[in-house]
């Protein structure tokens, strides 16, 4: 599948859900703002490293929050379609999760 195909997609989602995506998205952004003001105020290497691995580890937890609504709505339903090309298209995505 190429990238023009899967753009043309979309995902409804309810407002609920939304706005826990834009918070977690604003957290992070939080972080990174507290990471930049470390870097500013000359902090220790090691407290940012710390602050950068709990970024990393809030980035993940949404990719998981996102990935398992993807799961239990968009590819169900295409399942449900008989759109098997959606098979395709989570092989590529857990490629792109596990590279390292």
């Amino acid at each position: 599948m190429d990238n023009k195909q899967c753009c043309k997609k979309t995902t409804h989602r309810t407002e609920e859900e939304k706005k826990v995506i834009n918070n977690r998205i604003s957290r992070i952004e939080g972080q990174l703002q507290g990471i930049r003001r470390m870097v500013s105020e000359e902090a220790y290497c090691n407290d940012i490293l710390v602050q950068l691995s709990a970024i990393e580890n809030s980035v993940k937890s949404l990719s998981n929050h996102i990935l398992e609504k993807h799961l239990y709505s968009c590819v169900t339903k295409d399942l449900e379609d008989g759109n098997l090309e959606i098979i395709d298209e989570l092989i590529s995505l857990f490629k792109r999760f596990n590279k390292a």
